[in-house]
């Protein structure tokens, strides 16, 4: 507790010390600037790494290429072409489904009451048919 007390007290000196030596404390525009430029820095070397990261691994992704197209050259093997065909996806839940627009509910309903109208007029059409005579011409 002791040695806790007695640092506080020579730290604080000595920050006093420090700054009547470093002037009037116009460090602070300088150092912000300093890390701003530090950190333009880095982060600018951090981009070039990535590109140089990424350049090494296209090279070396185009001579593995290479190697397998003189492999399939050598062996005459056929290239396998990738065909992404757009399989029609089912959609795993009910309650997603594309909304209907009034629209579209209308349309339904007025189609629905046309079938159901010519089913009807299709049966009545055959019943009367089925009893007459002139059927068979038909």
């Amino acid at each position: 507790m002791a040695a806790f007390i007695a640092k506080q007290m020579v730290g604080n000196q000595l920050s006093a010390v420090k700054g009547a030596v470093g002037g009037d404390g116009g460090d602070d525009g300088d150092d912000k600037e300093k890390a701003e430029e530090e950190e333009r820095e880095r982060q600018e070397a951090i981009k070039e790494a990535e590109d140089r990261r990424k350049e090494k691994h296209r090279k070396m992704e185009e001579e593995r290429e290479k190697m397998r197209q003189d492999i399939r050259d050598k062996y005459n093997i056929k290239k396998k072409e990738e065909i992404v065909e757009a399989a029609p996806q089912e959609e795993p839940n009910p309650l997603m489904r594309k909304k209907k627009t009034p629209e579209e509910l209308a349309a339904e309903a007025e189609q629905e009451e046309l079938d159901d109208f010519t089913t009807k007029l299709r049966k009545r059409l055959s019943d009367a048919f089925k009893n007459c005579p002139l059927r068979n011409l038909f």
